[in-house]
Parts: C-alpha cells; sequence; structure tokens
C-alpha cells in the first residue's frame, strides 16, 4: 500500500510507538514518519506507507503552528512536566503583563534550544547526555516566530499558539515567556496543529502530487528513458535553470536537480498508487 497522510499522535506515545499501532490498523510493513513528536506532545504526525515515504525530504512543512499550555511556577530541567519538582505558588499577573512577555518574542530570536533535545553534542544526543547526568553545553540556535498570540490565561495557566520556523523549540519559547514574567514555567501540554499545510484531517489520503512542493517541469523525449534511469538533457526539459523539479505522468514520479547545466536524479520511478 502507498498512502500519505497526516495522523493524529495522542499524547503518551513516542511517534515509533503510535506509527506501529498505524501499522497494525492498516495492515502495512514499509512505514515511516516525518517530524518527530515526543511523547509528551500531541498532534499532526506525516505518515507516509510504502514507496511514498520515499517522498518525505520534499515535502514543504514549514511554517509550524503549535498550541502549548505554560504552567507558571513550575520548574523542570525538561521543560515540560516529565520532570517538574516542587512547583510553587505564586501570585497572578495581569493579563497586560501576559500579553506583552508573549508579544515581545514575534520576530527572529537567537537562543538557547533545550538540554533535552536531539540536539547533538561530539556525536551523542544532548538529552541523552543531560539523562545521564553529564554536562550539556549547546550553541545558540536561530528561529523566526512569525506569530504568537495569547489564547487564554487561568491562573498560572496560560495558553498561547505560535507559527514558528522549522526546528523551533515551543518548551524554550514558554521558558522565555516565563524569565519575562519573572518566574520558571514548563509546559504542562503542546499540540502540532499543523506543519505546513498539512493538518489533521481524519486520516484522508493525500495524493503526493498535492503533498510536493516542487515545480513541475516536463520532457520532450520518452519517458520511458526517464523511467530507466538514462541520461537527460538539459535542452530536452522544459526548464533550464537550476532548481529541483518534479516530472510524472499518470503511473510514476521522478524528482530532478539542475545544477551546473547537468541533470540528476533525486527520486526516480516512484510510483504514484
Amino acid at each position: 500500500m502507498n498512502r500519505i497522510f497526516v495522523a493524529y499522535k495522542p499524547t503518551g506515545l513516542s511517534s515509533n510507538q503510535f506509527l506501529s499501532r498505524l501499522k497494525r490498523k492498516y495492515n502495512v510493513k514499509k512505514a515511516g514518519y516525518s517530524g518527530t513528536l515526543d511523547p509528551f506532545a500531541k498532534g499532526c504526525l506525516i505518515v507516509a506507507f510504502g514507496s511514498f515515504t520515499r517522498f518525505f525530504r520534499f515535502l514543504d512543512k514549514s511554517p509550524k503552528s503549535y498550541r502549548a499550555t505554560l504552567w507558571l511556577g513550575a520548574a523542570s530541567d525538561t521543560l515540560d512536566i516529565e520532570h517538574v519538582t516542587d512547583p510553587q505558588i505564586i501570585a497572578p499577573f495581569k493579563q497586560e503583563q501576559i500579553l506583552s512577555a508573549i508579544a515581545g518574542l514575534e520576530g527572529e530570536l537567537e537562543y538557547y534550544p533545550p538540554i533535552y533535545s536531539a540536539k547533538k553534542v561530539d556525536g551523542k544526543r544532548a538529552y541523552d547526555l543531560a539523562r545521564a547526568g553529564e554536562e550539556v553545553i549547546l550553541n545558540t540556535i536561530n528561529s523566526t516566530i512569525f506569530e504568537i498570540r495569547l489564547i487564554h490565561y487561568c491562573h498560572p495557566f496560560v495558553t498561547f499558539e505560535a507559527t514558528v520556523s522549522e526546528g523551533t523549540y515551543i518548551r524554550s519559547l514558554a521558558k522565555m515567556i516565563a524569565e519575562k514574567l519573572g518566574v520558571e514555567g514548563s509546559l504542562s501540554a503542546l499540540e502540532r496543529l499543523r506543519e505546513g499545510s498539512f493538518c489533521y484531517n481524519n486520516e484522508m489520503p493525500i495524493s503526493p502530487l498535492d503533498a510536493l512542493a516542487l515545480q513541475r517541469i516536463a520532457f520532450s523525449g520518452d519517458l520511458n528513458d526517464i523511467w530507466l534511469g538514462k541520461k537527460i538533457a538539459l535542452d530536452q526539459l522544459s526548464i533550464q535553470k537550476e532548481g529541483v523539479y518534479l516530472l510524472h505522468d499518470e503511473h510514476f514520479a521522478a524528482v530532478l536537480q539542475i545544477q551546473d547545466e547537468s541533470v540528476t536524479y533525486l527520486l526516480n520511478k516512484v510510483p504514484l498508487c
């Protein structure tokens, strides 16, 4: 079975555990997902079966949108409820203070990612080092916060939605909001609402031609030469400028790259059904 769709991962399961459930549900052996969600997080997860997993790296998954709830007064080294210890009772804030702290994060941000993250330090995952009690020193990263807004504030919980560039750590955003308010804080809930144009729709299948944000290109020769992986002359293509393009008929698809006046296959003869 070749299929691509958006599933909804619940809280409490790793992405791999959830994928195993989907494989049993649809009785498939080859499956994969794009964009891991932590067990703590829930929300949309792009899943593909069969040959459609080969399309993952060409999906346009940015910007991403999340809804998160920040628990003010709850300190945690994981920046979520996994390791909350001794939460403090703090005085409520005025709504204007919450709005100001959130709005101040829009735009370009430079910050440190959480030590409990998949970032690598000397070839090891940061979260593995942190869980082993070793010191974790990470470099700053840059993210774009396109939009962030308050959904509601019911003390001590602040729920907000953020639309961000790929690779943004929402736990770090929550920490920055708490710091602006002068308190500790950790996420008590996190939901991914959307990845680019991908959002949950009852696991309805998506055509890979709709999923791939690639410009179409035409070939003037015999398409069987493409499916056989033969060398392609640049003047046989409808576009000659450098870039990555999608070429297809009703049965198969190929992804071609034009670079330095030559054509190479990034994918070839992927079935479309």
